[in-house]
């Protein structure tokens, strides 16, 4: 099977978290599943910017981005964050190798807005240095930041940069471990399983907002360019990987309709 597996940055900071996560995915990889694993980090990044007295501006959700900022970008997603997890992942017993999105054009992206700065969409993806290194043991590490044909640098939302790799690793299953439980309905309540039209739904009726609307974006994104299922669920469950890939009914799953809810 191939997976990808998105690690929100929250669940990066607190070494005890990271070094289960790493245990976790080193276990899934020792099973002979081929996966990819894509991280954030934007409370380190906003942590490290505010030590330096520089402000975090947010338009819509996406980081606006000067140059001072496309700097940190560098060090801490594809420095300090990634680093740190490849380092837990390898003591954990995987091989694990950190890239970004730059590394053989993995991911290439064009600004989105000048107003957002170096912000990053993602135009196309090569999936080549991930299936040469999954098809040899390895893990790949991808943190978000891109690159264009010109050698310009992008900070790149982290669940679209999850959607890129997945839809061009062509992976079956795209699990979003994240700091909530799952997608909340209107009623306050983990929805087991959403569809594409009621996925669409809950944001067009404003119930799914913020962080929320936009990681319901990239799984809608991630289904409708072939991965067969999504998973919304919390990285700090016990044993989570294990259990998500069990398919025990925890965080949300997400498919493209009806046929395939069962």
């Amino acid at each position: 099977m191939k997976l990808l597996v998105k690690l929100g940055g929250t669940l990066l900071d607190a070494a005890e978290s990271r070094e289960s996560l790493a245990a976790q995915l080193a276990e899934t990889r020792s099973r002979g599943t081929e996966m990819v694993v894509v991280h954030g980090g934007g409370k380190q990044m906003t942590r490290y910017l505010a030590e330096r007295g520089i402000e975090s501006r947010f338009v819509n959700g996406l980081r606006v981005t000067t140059p001072e900022t496309l700097d940190a970008v560098l060090k801490i997603f594809a420095g300090s964050v990634n680093h740190e997890l490849v380092a837990s992942l390898n003591r954990a017993g995987t091989q694990a190798v950190g890239l970004s999105g730059i590394d053989a054009f993995l991911v290439e992206a064009e600004q989105m807005d000048p107003a957002l700065g170096a912000v990053g969409r993602v135009t196309r993806s090569n999936p080549a240095v991930l299936n040469l290194l999954t098809a040899n043991g390895f893990l790949p590490v991808v943190a978000c930041v891109a690159t264009d044909r010109r050698g310009q640098i992008y900070n790149v939302n982290a669940d679209q940069m999850a959607v890129a790799c997945a839809a061009a690793f062509r992976a079956e299953q795209l699990i979003f471990l994240t700091d909530v439980e799952g997608v909340l309905d209107g009623t306050r309540q983990v929805r087991a399983v959403l569809t594409a039209p009621e996925s669409e739904r809950l944001i067009a009726e404003g119930i799914a907002t913020g962080g929320m609307q936009a990681k319901l974006n990239a799984a809608l994104e991630a289904l409708r360019a072939g991965v067969a299922e999504v998973r919304i669920v919390s990285g700090t469950a016990p044993e989570v990987l294990s259990r998500t890939l069990a398919k025990e009914p925890i965080g949300t799953r997400l498919v493209l309709s009806e046929g395939r809810a069962a």
